[in-house]
């Protein structure tokens, strides 16, 4: 690998780190880098070698929520117990299932929460009123479900749809969706790695490194995340459903 090859994955590690700590939505950085610099792999090596960067900053940036405000582990644990299990089978569903059939309809829900967030400026800003525990494991068994399927089947945007989902169903404010978000997301690029890792789809060094500067974005991204707040998580929150859109939009339509 030329040494700007390996230059630009670690500066893509790190502000993908950054990005996922706050909102998600890091894979749309580090994934199309490694893509480029790594022409010659096949795409599940690099899905392998991107899950194996993210696990580390996603970790990271979940014990430093977990050390500075109260998690909400009633919906974290749950939800990440499912989308541990679900995102295998959301692996093994892409032999059977084209992307491009999910991509236009992907496109269609970013689009649908991106109007509903800008559409209520109060959302998410404070947390509401929990619900009931045993609703609230179900939904988040539920949910779990759901993200970790998505996850392990396409992926862009899927700690961005955790986040919206922990604000909308379980309503609580960005910040504390976002840390809730991290623990799931951990849980799913866990379960992509035991996918991965066995066939030998994952690059150890390359990914190791990129881990190191995953590491360093994920912790400036929740430190500033929990020093400004649900509303700097929020603007960062639309800011990627907005490049998602883009993204998604030009893949489907160009």
């Amino acid at each position: 690998m030329a040494e700007f090859d390996l230059i630009l994955l670690l500066l893509a590690a790190l502000f993908a780190g950054f990005v996922d700590a706050v909102a998600g939505g890091g894979g749309l950085i580090q994934v199309p880098t490694l893509l480029v610099t790594l022409p010659a792999e096949s795409p599940a090596t690099v899905f392998g070698t991107n899950k194996l960067s993210s696990i580390f900053g996603t970790g990271n940036a979940a014990l430093r929520f977990a050390r500075r405000i109260a998690l909400p582990w009633r919906i974290a644990l749950p939800a990440a117990a499912a989308a541990f299990l679900f995102s295998f089978a959301g692996a093994a569903a892409v032999t059977w299932l084209p992307r491009e059939v999910v991509r236009p309809l992907v496109l269609g829900l970013l689009v649908l929460v991106m109007a509903y967030t800008i559409g209520r400026p109060d959302f998410g800003s404070v947390s509401g009123s929990r619900l009931a525990p045993a609703l609230e494991r179900r939904w988040a068994l539920l949910a779990g479900a759901v993200l970790g399927f998505y996850d392990g089947f396409f992926g862009p945007g899927a700690g961005s749809f955790m986040i919206f989902a922990f604000v909308h169903f379980f309503r609580l404010d960005f910040l504390h969706a976002s840390s809730a978000a991290k623990v799931v997301n951990f849980s799913t690029n866990a379960a992509a790695l035991a996918y991965f890792a066995p066939t030998g789809h994952v690059l150890w060094v390359v990914g190791l490194a990129m881990a190191v500067f995953n590491i360093a974005g994920a912790l400036l991204g929740a430190r500033l995340a929990l020093r400004h707040g649900s509303g700097f998580v929020r603007v960062v929150f639309i800011l990627v459903a907005s490049v998602l859109i883009a993204r998604l939009g030009y893949d489907t339509f160009a």
